[in-house]
């Protein structure tokens, strides 16, 4: 372990994209991520990198396309009304085969919102968020900590499976300090074969999303869902704490999941056997863990910041097994720990009894 530093969410990202190997960053402010492109503006030049603010979103994710092309590590980052203008050149990255690194910092909608905390862009990031059928790798931290780690694994991930990643993460998490300690780490590099970055002595490369016969459209398209169906299984990522002897499994990711470790806290503090699931990978959802604690609890409790989006898959997995309950807060609205305590203290009050008791 090194020695630690004191850092905000956001400039972490910044830091961790160049400990990968990130040497291209395209982008456009946005609050509540502005500090991030604001710290590569300075940082990309100390390692001879290269540091661009687009004209918009659009020209961004572009520019992205076009550096991933050459086989080069690149990220761009934005907030969820930024985000979603970049979702046609995304589906583009996706269906070229292109690795890249966007990563969201929540802000609450529809529309431009406010730049308060929320969890409403799950749907956009697990689900697609483009036109077409594609799926993005999705990490979402916790702590600052996990920022630093969920980054290097993006690019990672991005380039052994030649797909983009997404970090989503909310304005609470980009924008607190944290210690955090940047360790040793390699990052693991692969062959690109297939990038645009000259032809001397062999045919030229081509990257493309545009396959005019329908016939090599499906083809194409059968090979990205074999390549997501590798992905959905070895890629699943969790968390699990005080789940062993759990009556109830709290299920929350990110900042919803901090809340509710405090709450879980306090319910073990009173006697009451409450455990917390935490998914570290959005897709590919942690199911196979999931799965595992569903034939043990006897309740589950879905908490995030918006009118109820994860809970849709928690609700497809359990398939109707155990009863699942939900609670949110929208437009940057945050729960607190006692509202998280008093749900959950209903719940297991509903709850039968043993028999014999």
């Amino acid at each position: 372990m090194g020695e630690k530093v004191l850092m905000k969410g956001n400039e972490a990202i910044g830091e961790a994209a160049i400990s990968a190997g990130c040497r291209y960053f395209f982008g456009y402010p946005i609050t509540p991520q502005s500090e991030l492109p604001a710290y590569l503006a300075r940082r990309m030049p100390q390692v001879n990198g290269v540091f661009l603010q687009a004209e918009s979103e659009v020209a961004a994710i572009n520019m992205v396309y076009g550096a991933s092309s050459a086989g080069a590590r690149v990220m761009t980052s934005s907030s969820s009304p930024g985000v979603s203008l970049k979702q046609e050149g995304i589906s583009y990255l996706a269906c070229s085969e292109l690795p890249a690194v966007i990563c969201n910092v929540m802000r609450a909608g529809p529309g431009l919102g406010t730049i308060q905390a929320s969890q409403s862009d799950y749907f956009q990031a697990v689900k697609g968020g483009g036109h077409g059928d594609y799926r993005l790798i999705t990490l979402a931290p916790d702590s600052v900590q996990e920022i630093i780690d969920l980054v290097r694994l993006a690019f990672d991930l991005s380039d052994k499976y030649r797909t983009p990643s997404i970090i989503l993460l909310d304005g609470i998490l980009g924008q607190m300090m944290e210690p955090v300690d940047f360790g040793e780490y390699q990052p693991t590099y692969v062959e690109k074969p297939w990038a645009v970055s000259g032809c001397a002595g062999r045919k030229a490369n081509a990257i493309t999303s545009i396959h005019i016969d329908p016939k090599d459209m499906e083809k194409h398209n059968l090979k990205l869902q074999e390549k997501y169906v590798r992905i959905h299984e070895a890629e699943q990522r969790c968390q699990e704490w005080l789940l062993e002897d759990a009556d109830v499994m709290i299920v929350a990711y990110g900042t919803s999941a901090r809340i509710c470790k405090s709450a879980v806290k306090a319910l073990r503090e009173a006697g009451k056997k409450v455990g917390l699931f935490r998914p570290r990978t959005l897709w590919p959802f942690p199911e196979k863990k999931l799965n595992e604690y569903i034939n043990k609890v006897k309740a589950i409790h879905v908490a995030e910041l918006s009118a109820g989006q994860m809970v849709e898959d928690v609700r497809l997995i359990n398939d109707g097994r155990l009863p699942v309950s939900f609670q949110g807060r929208m437009g940057g609205m945050t729960f607190s720990v006692e509202d998280i305590v008093d749900e959950v203290s209903k719940i297991l009050d509903k709850l039968p009894a043993k028999a014999g008791v």
